[in-house]
């Protein structure tokens, strides 16, 4: 009998935003396996997948895309293109509440597939009886508004973790392009409405999430807040200077901050030349992993998958391919402890550590 395959929590996916465009509120699509994306309930399991950060991205209101198209399709080219500008409110209201409609109708019927977690005893939990923990994340606040009333409404229904920004401006703060070569450094900071985010955030216990955010408003967050900086999904800089990797400098501070990155396996963020080549080795991913070891410690690297959201190297595919990333960092000579921390436990250490207890 072949042995079960070793648990992964990831820091991010966009499944939410795939059931939300496929107008599937039932979430037929996650719990029957019809196939499509890179998540189900079947090919988690297959995975070893038991939790992560479950994201809810209020789009544009352009025409649903394929799987993938906001990394670019497996054509060979780089991921070079400026975000759509602000977008209507009361469109990333529907769009936010209807995705946790989603994430709490799948919850409250099937447990034993999906629970919303609050705190890490809520993800043991889930991980023991076999469901997968779900962390409610919104990436691109526009749902917020100034006053901070729906940040409230969000956090009853569970929400633990927050990117103020996509790559797009909002009135919160300036989102990093997409361009390559480019660099983080390009916009301003925070604006007082983010200052005021940031800090209800930490009041309420909810993760600032800076994968999507630009050097300045990286540099705001350091100073506002004393929580753990965390990157759910980013690679580094010096291996892609893609504008959406982190500099040495920003690792650092993560690093002093005890803080966390999960890798983003989005090929266009990983390859040195920025292209969007499926047939992207796992060699790739494990030179970001030794840089972001050497900079953060074994404490602070985590897996960001992207999952949903991105072009991913073919050798892992979806979900279920989890394990071949396990075997690249064994066959590099990781050790079992280091990997487990890796693709688990950083992330509920992370979490233990800035989440409150329900």
């Amino acid at each position: 009998m072949a042995s079960a395959p070793a648990p992964v929590f990831d820091g991010h996916n966009d499944m939410l935003l795939r059931l939300w465009r496929a107008r599937d509120f039932d979430a037929r699509a996650f719990l029957e396996s019809d196939g499509t994306g890179h998540i189900d309930l079947a090919r988690a399991r297959a995975g070893g997948l038991v939790g992560g950060f479950f994201a809810i991205y209020p789009p544009d209101d352009a025409p649903p895309s394929p799987d993938g198209a906001l990394n670019g399709g497996d054509d060979g080219g780089v991921v070079d293109h400026a975000p759509t500008g602000p977008i209507a409110p009361d469109h990333a209201r529907r769009a936010t509440l209807e995705m946790a409609a989603i994430l709490l109708r799948l919850a409250r019927a099937r447990p034993d597939a999906l629970r919303v977690c609050r705190d890490v005893a809520g993800i043991e939990a889930a991980e023991a009886d076999g469901a997968l923990a779900a962390i409610m994340h919104v990436e691109g606040a526009e749902a917020i508004g100034h006053d901070l009333l729906e940040l409230e409404t969000l956090h009853a229904a569970g929400l633990r973790s927050l990117g103020p920004v996509w790559s797009r401006p909002n009135i919160f703060a300036t989102g990093v392009p997409f361009r390559f070569p480019g660099d983080p450094d390009e916009g301003a900071g925070l604006t007082d409405a983010g200052r005021a985010l940031v800090r209800a955030c930490d009041e309420l216990g909810v993760m600032v999430d800076l994968s999507h955010l630009n050097a300045a408003g990286f540099w705001d967050v350091a100073q506002i807040s004393d929580r753990p900086l965390v990157a759910t999904h980013s690679n580094a800089h010096a291996c892609a200077p893609s504008s959406r990797n982190l500099t040495d400098r920003q690792l650092d501070a993560i690093a002093e901050r005890g803080g966390v990155v999960g890798l983003n396996f989005a090929v266009g963020f990983l390859r040195a030349d920025g292209r969007r080549v499926s047939a992207t080795p796992l060699e790739t991913m494990v030179r970001h992993l030794d840089h972001l070891l050497g900079r953060l410690g074994e404490g602070g690297v985590a897996l960001g998958s992207d999952f949903d959201g991105a072009l991913i190297p073919a050798e892992i595919g979806d979900a279920a391919g989890l394990p071949a990333l396990v075997s690249a960092m064994r066959a590099a000579g990781y050790g079992e402890t280091l990997i487990a921390r890796i693709r688990r436990d950083n992330w509920l250490d992370l979490l233990r550590r800035t989440l409150p207890a329900v």
